[in-house]
């Protein structure tokens, strides 16, 4: 047996008994950093550190006060929050007292916050502020089996008999600790590996979202398998800011726990800029949504710069795509990365020009990032690696808790997700669809069995609705979603996300797109903007001082945009082609119901909303 298959075999049946292990054995090391505005609400802020020995003391006080308040084993604690260091801090307690977290996004409304508090019948809801207190007071009376209520930040808030702040839960937990010092360590002794951990809620495009249950033993195997492929130490800064109660995010804290690195914890996005150089991360991961508005940011600002500095970005964006493209192949190849004498000089030259200053922008520092959630264009992805950002996509689902597929360091492959973990099994079915098999696949959807059967095979085998190739040496490339995928009345299919990741290499102006095809004689695509870039842009095409909305309304604007939809379909096969498009009034958002809080874009609600500009491309066509 390997050292790796050693290492994920005999782990411990919860990351609840690592954290302890973590805890014993580097007390005094750094764990977590966090931001804290300054009072006066100007100025920079000031990051303060808990050890893991500090971040314990509080773990064991909020656990402690779960118990006390009578939170059993596998009940569930729900958590409404913004990712912030108590977030981490609060779901570690709910498991050191063998409870099961239930994640809530805090951008969810009171309705559907309401029905995951009542689904996962959620005996306390642990909640950021008065705005997340506020959704659980207006719905108190559909939820009876919610006991308490305890806030995070108090600010607004007036505490009473059914509504604590999470201060008061740790004095309890305290207190209580004073009284039973051995019982952390019993309850987290008596945690079984296949007892509930999490319940995440999907954020489903119709319907209500499902419950996915993880028992603690997916956690367990995620930390451990993390670890074993080498991409992360104990001599890391990670940068966390992905919503935790995605759970992209929260597989994250686990591979943390087992190597334990420093985590700088802040889920404000709009901080990510200023926060990158203060952190100076080793490692960060992101959805590729971050990579496309940092690419287009960047060329938006070449561009301001005039016709000469717009040459050179264009120039050295070219560049770094073919180096990135000629090292990857030869490592393919030979094992190393070596390009020929002329690309390497234009290389260093473009790198003294353009691609340090890129550098110096995610605080000089970085060594990776890994990228999930939805794919990553091509293009952009050769472009930020050679310009040295490396970007690993990975793959999972919230079903896989996460992590079933991420690229190896050095032999990572733009345009793939890499291999699978150690110890999870892949197959891809005669209809293209990738399954999964593995510790890190659920246990099925909370209450409902049929649906689990749907897409749980009796022998551990997980339909993850998604299609994908295999290459000979075990690389995977996921070509769209198995539902998403369009076949025209001509009986040609086209992979939607394939065009419109095209199209955002190819425009810098982009923020959304939707390609739409099913059963019509022609692809058609509706775009939203991004309002930075275009407001720019806009400025310097007499467009100055118009509304978003105006801008994209603006025949110039429309004109430009036909230019890039021009050059899409140069590369694309005839019936890929974008014959038509519309672009949208304003952005598509998280708010709207448009795109899911890890970004995604919702078809069937975009589709229903824009169905007018949807008849109008096809009106007049043979098919209308």
């Amino acid at each position: 047996m390997s050292d790796t298959q050693t290492l994920i075999e005999n782990r411990p049946p919860s990351v609840a008994a690592l954290f302890l292990e973590r805890v014993a054995a580097t007390p005094d090391a750094e764990a977590y950093r966090y931001p804290v505005p300054p009072a006066s609400g100007q100025g920079p802020d000031d990051w303060k550190s808990l050890s893991w020995g500090e971040a314990a003391q509080r773990v064991y006080a909020i656990a402690a006060g779960l118990i006390e308040l009578g939170v059993r084993p596998e009940e569930r604690v729900a958590l409404a929050s913004s990712t912030r260091v108590e977030w981490i801090l609060a779901d570690l307690g709910i498991m050191c007292a063998g409870g099961a977290t239930t994640t809530v996004y805090p951008q969810t409304n009171a309705d559907e916050s309401a029905f995951i508090l009542s689904d996962s019948e959620s005996r306390v809801l642990i909640a950021e502020d008065a705005a997340q207190l506020a959704k659980a007071v207006e719905k108190r009376g559909e939820l009876p089996a919610l006991i308490k209520v305890v806030v995070i930040d108090p600010a607004g808030v007036e505490t009473n008999d059914w509504v604590m702040t999470l201060a008061e839960l740790e004095q309890r937990g305290a207190a209580y600790l004073d009284e039973h010092p051995e019982l952390i360590k019993e309850r987290v002794g008596a945690i079984t590996s296949d007892q509930l951990a999490t319940l995440i809620y999907t954020s489903g495009t119709t319907g209500r979202p499902k419950g996915v249950r993880l028992p603690h033993d997916n956690w367990a195997y995620m930390a451990k398998a993390i670890a074993a492929t080498g991409l992360i130490s104990g001599e890391d800064v990670q940068y966390l800011w992905l919503p935790l109660a995605h759970v992209f995010g929260k597989v994250l804290t686990s591979g943390q726990i087992e190597v334990g690195h420093v985590t700088a914890v802040d889920g404000r996005v709009d901080k990510i800029i200023d926060n990158l150089p203060v952190v100076q991360p080793t490692y960060m991961a992101a959805v590729p949504r971050i990579f496309e508005k940092v690419y287009n940011g960047v060329a938006a600002k070449a561009r301001e710069g005039g016709p000469a500095k717009y040459k050179i970005f264009q120039w050295a964006a070219e560049v770094a795509r073919e180096y990135a493209k000629a090292s990857q192949d030869n490592f393919r190849r030979t094992g190393t990365a070596a390009v020929p004498f002329g690309l390497a000089a234009k290389h260093k030259v473009a790198d003294a020009l353009v691609y340090s200053k890129l550098r110096e922008a995610f605080g000089g520092r970085l060594r990776a990032c890994v990228s999930g959630a939805s794919a990553l264009a091509p293009e952009i992805g050769y472009f930020f690696a050679g310009a040295g950002i490396h970007i690993l996509e990975g793959y999972g689902l919230t079903e896989t808790s996460a992590a079933s597929f991420v690229n190896p360091g050095e032999a990572y492959r733009t345009g793939t997700v890499g291999k699978p973990l150690p110890g999870t099994e892949v197959r891809i079915a005669e209809d293209g669809e990738i399954l999964l098999r593995g510790p890190g696949v659920m246990q099925g959807y909370h209450q409902q069995p049929e649906k689990t059967t749907e897409v749980l095979e009796s022998d551990g085998w997980f339909h993850t609705g998604d299609i994908g190739e295999l290459s000979p040496d075990g690389y995977l490339r996921i070509t769209d979603r198995k539902k998403d995928l369009i076949k025209t009345s001509g009986g040609k299919y086209v992979a939607p996300a394939e065009v419109e990741g095209q199209f955002k290499a190819v425009c810098p102006y982009v923020s959304n797109i939707l390609v739409h095809g099913a059963d019509r004689n022609y692809c058609t695509a509706l775009i939203a903007l991004d309002e930075i870039a275009i407001v720019q842009w806009a400025k310097e095409n007499g467009l100055e001082g118009k509304s978003y909305a105006e801008i994209v309304a603006a025949p110039q604007t429309v004109e430009m945009v036909d230019g890039y939809v021009r050059q899409l379909n140069e590369g694309l096969q005839r019936w890929q082609t974008i014959k038509k498009f519309r672009l949208l009034p304003r952005d598509l958002d998280v708010e709207h119901g448009e795109i899911t809080p890890s970004l995604k874009l919702k078809r069937p609600v975009v589709e229903r909303e824009y169905r007018h500009l949807i008849d109008e491309m096809y009106a007049g066509s043979r098919e209308a």
